[in-house]
């Protein structure tokens, strides 16, 4: 995201070390590159997980469902 400003500054050899605000921004971006990889992940599991669940929830629906022998019982 903010890498052109890294690109930018080295041109005119401004600092960017983390005690500079540019070198806060690039620790910031870096934040945030490794969250969004987090996120995906995060999402990819739970596509997985609703997948998986999904799955369980057809196979159990397919199957007959039996009563108790004694249905009056349920009334």
């Amino acid at each position: 995201m903010f890498r052109w400003i890294d690109n930018f500054l080295k041109l005119y050899q401004i600092p960017t070390d983390n005690t500079s605000i540019f070198g806060k921004i690039a620790e910031l971006e870096a934040r945030i590159e490794e969250l969004e990889r987090e996120n995906v992940e995060t999402t990819n599991a739970m596509y997985e997980i609703a997948n998986s669940l999904e799955a369980r929830i057809d196979i159990l629906a397919s199957e007959p469902y039996k009563l108790p022998f004694n249905t009056e019982k349920l009334r």
